[in-house]
């Protein structure tokens, strides 16, 4: 039952926002501090920071599994647990695949880790932050891949700034054209075999770097938020606020507007198209407390559910306008669902045994592409990075010992350094790797569930092969012993889905415009990573951001107009 058909005053916004992760977060805040009136509806709980972190200050022994999921607990993030660590301490921020299943036919290498609820993975991402450059934005055009982006580096450029000043991005200078700089706050240090690392890579290959990881943690102080405590404990929600979450950092500010409205456990299940003005005109919203629909208005619509829900949420929303789906005109709505391929390498680094570190810190080291940098230097397109660093193990838990002996052992460090990096590649568009709707499965709500075909393709088969090949290479000649790595083994996906309503220039083969509007209904903006024409190899969350600031502007600029 719809429980309100017409607009009214209590159920009329200018404009709505759907999902409250990274990237609906922005849109909030952004709006409202243009003195939009703003509905910011998410499907899952409500989380208020601090106040919602249950385990943010509990120590390993005040839990009754010291960590671990118990055997019922673990059937519901199989999935989840092939990409992220879900266990006792953060399983409250991730979903029951078993309430809220989706569907895999051709394999399961696709893994989908979503978290339900106010922040969404905000509260979870791994915080990694870079900027994309003009090799990225071009690929595509250069190469015949897909769709050219309509936008290039300095299009974003003032937008990245605009988000990093608010963010805080620990990290270094490094003057490299294809992973330019951010504004950066001091960075976490390097260690003494990271060091060592940097020193031995530079000097074997001239066009290969070892740097600081650039990460969304405060390292400084920033009002409103406190100084990041290198706690790593983060995927259990920061009370510092110290690491860049929705809920520590750009809702707060929206509240402060006072032009923010949010309604949590609230689906939206269509986007409502008015076949006169030819413009969106709402949303239906299942209330899943009370089971009850109802409708609200606005003269913009924001869709920042992440990829899968955005894409599966306009393909649901029909009319006689768009019988595939709202915006479909293309036929690509759904299409070229891409993310990032990863793959290990580690190992071990003697001659350190008497140092040590002190403290913790949230980030490593990271070594930017080199392949098809300057040139087309390998037989595949694109490439791949490597995040990780070094540390000082204690022994393993299998050591043999017993009583005090035991515990006196592995109260010390184990006798050398471990290396590791994992590589992440990049995954072309393709139109075959889609998200459809399920016409069998439904949720525990009764809804159709996305159904995804997707497979990894020969060229992102062949570069994780290089990756490893050349990883292995790079460490021998740090200094790395004992190598492992995972050659002739299928890559794991990461959680960075983009793709499926893609920007582009050309209405006919694409979904979005230059500013994340559809084409064909110009009040309805996609700013999450649905936009994407292609997935560069380096983490895309600063990037979903920085667009979605700049589409905040456009659409306030146009409703001022009375274009929208």
């Amino acid at each position: 039952m719809n429980l309100n058909l017409k607009a009214t005053d209590q159920n009329t916004y200018d404009a709505i926002v759907v999902g409250s992760g990274i990237s609906g977060g922005w849109a909030a805040m952004e709006l409202t501090k243009q003195g939009i009136k703003t509905l910011l509806i998410e499907r899952g709980r409500n989380v208020e920071h601090i106040k919602d972190y249950p385990t943010a200050n509990l120590k390993p022994w005040e839990y009754a599994h010291r960590g671990r999921l118990t055997a019922s607990e673990a059937g519901h993030f199989q999935l989840q647990n092939k990409n992220y660590a879900v266990n006792e301490f953060n399983q409250h921020f991730y979903v029951n695949e078993t309430e809220q299943p989706y569907v895999q036919t051709l394999n399961q290498a696709f893994v989908w880790a979503r978290g339900n609820q106010v922040g969404g993975r905000s509260l979870t991402w791994g915080r990694q932050c870079y900027r994309w450059s003009d090799l990225d934005f071009t690929a595509n055009l250069k190469e015949g891949i897909g769709v050219d982006w309509p936008i290039r580096y300095q299009t974003l450029a003032p937008w990245y700034e605009h988000v990093e000043k608010f963010v805080g991005i620990a990290g270094q200078s490094e003057h490299l054209a294809h992973l330019p700089d951010s504004v950066f706050l001091p960075p976490f240090a390097l260690n003494c075999v990271e060091l060592n690392l940097k020193a031995k890579l530079e000097a074997a290959y001239p066009d290969r770097y070892l740097i600081h990881a650039r990460v969304a943690h405060l390292t400084q102080y920033v009002a409103g938020r406190g100084q990041c405590q290198a706690r790593n404990q983060c995927d259990q929600g920061c009370p510092y606020g110290g690491y860049f979450a929705s809920n520590s950092a750009t809702i707060p500010q929206a509240q402060q507007t006072g032009n923010l409205t949010l309604r949590t456990d609230s689906i939206v299940t269509k986007v409502i198209y008015d076949e006169t003005s030819q413009r969106a005109k709402g949303v239906e919203v299942l209330d899943t407390a009370t089971g009850q629909t109802v409708t609200y208005f606005a003269r913009i619509i924001f869709l920042n559910a992440s990829t899968i829900p955005t894409t599966t949420l306009l393909l649901n929303s029909t009319s006689a306008r768009f019988p595939n789906g709202m915006g479909n005109d293309s036929g690509e709505l759904g299409r070229n669902l891409m993310t990032h391929f990863k793959t290990g390498l580690r190992g071990i680094m003697p001659g350190f045994a008497d140092r040590y570190t002190s403290g913790r810190r949230p980030s490593g080291a990271y070594i930017p592409r080199f392949r098809n940098v300057a040139s087309n230097d390998a037989p595949f397109l694109r490439g791949y990075n490597y995040q990780g660093g070094a540390a000082r193990l204690r022994p393993s838990e299998e050591t043999v010992g017993f009583g005090a002996d035991w515990k006196e052992l592995m109260s010390r460090p184990a006798d050398d350094w471990q290396v590791g990096f994992a590589a992440f590649g990049e995954q072309l568009p393709h139109p075959d790797n889609r998200v459809k709707v399920s016409g069998t499965v439904r949720d525990k709500w009764g809804l159709p569930v996305p159904e995804i075909d997707w497979e990894w393709k020969a060229n992102e088969l062949q570069m994780a092969q290089d990756s490893v090949e050349q990883g292995l290479e790079m460490m021998a000649q740090m200094g790395c012993e004992d190598l492992h790595g995972n050659v002739n083994e299928l890559p794991k996906s990461t959680v960075h889905e983009m793709g499926t309503a893609r920007m582009g220039r050309n209405p006919n083969t694409s979904v979005l415009n230059g500013f994340n509007q559809l084409h064909a209904v110009k009040n309805v903006f996609v700013t999450d990573g649905a936009c994407m024409a292609s997935s560069s190899c380096v983490n895309p969350s600063l990037t979903y951001m920085a667009l979605t600031a700049r589409a905040c502007a456009h659409a306030a600029e146009e409703m001022k107009r009375g274009n929208l």
